[in-house]
């Protein structure tokens, strides 16, 4: 799972062969996890608060060409 960008408690991921809505990973130093669909920024966890990643989301706002292009590559 390629690392897109590190912050100080967590990462943003995003997965080969994954599946759709395109969409990226954000893991808690903690090993908890968040799935992030790219274009909404809608969040699906149980255990991970937007307010713990809202470093992540802010970034994801301003880099979401990026993360498109990725999920493109990882996933053809």
């Amino acid at each position: 799972m390629p690392i897109i960008q590190r912050f100080i408690a967590c990462a943003i991921y995003i997965n080969a062969r994954d599946h759709n809505p395109p969409h990226f990973h954000v893991r808690m130093s903690d090993g908890r996890d968040a799935f992030v669909e790219i274009e909404s920024l809608e969040m699906h966890s149980g255990s991970v608060s937007r307010r713990e990643i809202k470093e992540a989301l802010a970034w994801a706002v301003t880099n979401r060409d990026l993360l498109r292009r990725k999920f493109k590559e990882y996933n053809p």
